[in-house]
């Protein structure tokens, strides 16, 4: 998103949104979820980017998650939930909220647009929720993995 019109939104009261996929597999250990750095700081995220003309919320997250991750799969029509975080624009911060889908990982790609920019790590949910930063997606993940829990199976 342009800053000129992130500035225009936030002026406006708009919600800035973005989409994302919570990508995970089972193991015989457990649960494991996928986390990657972010371009610039390197932190842990998960893939999200910006909703997409045409496309379902659903949808455009699982492009996110081809493109940043090289990830493929089931994805969740519904979402998991959401969460906020002050995404960094060259020259000011702005509010975005993030909605978030599962995505079942069934194929991992070895080629993708951002493979040399970002790493992927494979993790417990326990692990993920001490490597992120946002608390509301701390929160996600915990309810994420009671929720798979409960499924039948």
């Amino acid at each position: 998103m342009k800053e000129k019109r992130a500035k225009a939104l936030v002026k406006k009261g708009k919600t800035i949104r973005q989409v994302a996929v919570l990508p995970y597999r089972e193991r015989e250990s457990g649960l494991e979820i996928l986390l990657l750095t972010s371009r610039g700081t390197k932190r842990f995220v998960i893939p999200k980017g910006w909703p997409m003309k045409g496309k379902a919320d659903w949808e455009a997250a699982a492009v996110e998650a081809k493109q940043e991750a090289g990830l493929v799969g089931e994805v969740d029509v519904e979402p998991r939930g959401s969460y906020a975080y002050w995404k960094r624009l060259k020259t000011i911060f702005v509010p975005v909220t993030v909605t978030v889908f599962g995505l079942r990982v069934t194929e991992e790609l070895s080629q993708f647009r951002e493979r040399g920019q970002r790493e992927r790590a494979w993790v417990s949910p326990q692990q993920a929720q001490m490597l992120v930063d946002e608390p509301h997606l701390i929160s996600l993940i915990a309810s994420f993995k009671e929720q798979l829990s409960g499924k039948a199976a």
